[in-house]
């Protein structure tokens, strides 16, 4: 960061601090859409350009720091913790994103950016995966912008109808637990809508989600090579140029909270601070998006997500009724 940045992080700040607060008073909808949604509405009015180099750096870097923070928020242990079986739910939810969204994406004829972070933040864990698989497709922030505001659209949908189709088909605590934690995006979303099922699914649903977000070191790493591949069409690759190195140091950031190294009010701390540069970021993005761009093509990336959702919540409980989870 130098000095020409320091003008456009704050004047994007000036959106972050009302968005944080706004997602602490409606968590259900959170800080990062907000953030994105008063960026959207300030970018309609014309602003210095001495802004915007600070306002790039913020949708770009920032993004790849509030990543690394959120690290110390992560439990490497939760892995161990959610069992085999549950794992292998996990692996078949995540590849069916994918594979729908590719598929879908196609037929809806969306470019690779958007189809590419719809389907990660369906198959991980909504806002968070979509900023770290960004900066390593080289997303533009119309893309990001889109992404997150489908992902949102299907997280406030999942927390109200979850909890009644759950009791509907009689789900267990366990089956409904990890419905909604590898069905459900954002961690918010999960929580809301695993405790009103049970105290017991929505502890399970939380650890659910939590290693979920795991899933974004080695899908970050996957798109990294895929994109250096794609644009050499090389064998010949330099592990350096195709390593995201912002997800290094959020395994590492992982790594220091598992084995205890810092105090967790320090660890607490700094993966708030992530969850704010987060809602920075996104601010940032919004600023930088065209609204009318957004809404020309809003319905196309709507319908993905629509079937990347449905076809993600099918495969976990059938998936689950074949292991005998539910």
């Amino acid at each position: 960061m130098n000095t020409t940045h320091i003008k456009g992080i704050g004047f994007s700040l000036i959106f972050a601090v009302p968005a944080y607060y706004l997602g602490q008073a409606y968590p259900i909808i959170g800080g990062p859409v907000f953030g994105i949604l008063l960026g959207i509405i300030a970018a309609i009015f014309k602003r210095p350009t001495s802004f915007e180099s600070g306002i790039h750096f913020t949708g770009k870097k920032i993004l790849q720091y509030s990543i690394i923070l959120l690290g110390f928020e992560m439990n490497l242990f939760h892995v161990l913790n959610i069992g085999a079986k549950s794992f292998s739910v996990m692996i078949f939810t995540l590849l069916t994103a994918f594979l729908v969204a590719y598929f879908i994406g196609k037929m809806l004829r969306l470019d690779f950016k958007t189809t590419t972070l719809i389907g990660t933040g369906t198959a991980i864990c909504g806002g968070s995966a979509i900023a770290a698989v960004a900066p390593v497709i080289d997303a533009k922030d119309n893309d990001i912008a889109f992404s997150i505001s489908t992902i949102f659209l299907f997280n406030i949908i999942a927390v109200f109808i979850f909890p009644f189709l759950g009791h509907y088909w009689g789900l267990s605590n366990t089956g409904f637990g990890m419905w909604a934690g590898t069905a459900i995006n954002d961690t918010s979303s999960v929580v809301a809508a695993g405790y009103s099922y049970s105290n017991e699914a929505g502890s399970y649903a939380t650890i659910v989600k939590l290693t979920r977000a795991l899933m974004i070191v080695p899908v970050c790493l996957f798109f990294a090579f895929f994109m250096t591949r794609r644009k050499t069409n090389n064998d010949s690759i330099k592990l350096a140029k195709i390593f995201p190195w912002f997800i290094l140091w959020f395994v590492i950031a992982s790594i220091v909270n598992t084995v205890g190294i810092l105090p967790v009010s320090v660890s607490h701390i700094l993966g708030n601070i992530g969850k704010f540069t987060i809602i920075l970021a996104m601010s940032a993005i919004g600023l930088n998006t065209n609204i009318r761009t957004l809404l020309n093509n809003g319905l196309r990336p709507i319908s993905l997500g629509l079937a990347c959702w449905f076809a993600v919540a099918s495969v976990s409980l059938i998936i689950q009724h074949i292991i005998g989870l539910l």
